[in-house]
């Protein structure tokens, strides 16, 4: 930081603007995929505890994985909310959280 405001560069503008371009991509992108980010995120983790880090095997499980998560959640969507539906998204959601909650600490643990 006091490198950069030495060069005259202000900081707070740089690190706002770059804040507002962050939550702007990442908007569009959900805008543009849909609300299902969790299954990009959770099924590769979970492939490589299973199949290793070889991506000879860890893509066909993530192919796999994410068709398997998808059809399960939308299952279990149409169930659980009988005779309406809960959102694909809501349910992976409710999935990938408390995955990444275990990976991170599982990651601190580990670092500890």
């Amino acid at each position: 930081d006091e490198l950069a405001a030495g060069l005259g560069e202000h900081v707070a503008v740089t690190r706002a603007v770059a804040a507002f371009a962050a939550i702007l991509l990442c908007g569009a992108t959900t805008a543009v995929c849909g609300p299902i980010g969790f299954v990009g995120l959770v099924v590769p983790h979970l492939a490589r505890l299973l199949a290793g880090s070889d991506h000879r095997w860890l893509l066909p499980f993530s192919a796999i994985g994410g068709a398997g998560l998808l059809l399960a959640a939308d299952i279990v969507g149409r169930i659980v909310a009988r005779p309406a539906e809960l959102d694909v998204g809501i349910v992976t959601a409710l999935v990938g959280a408390p995955f990444f909650i275990w990976i991170v600490r599982r990651q601190r643990v580990r670092d500890l």
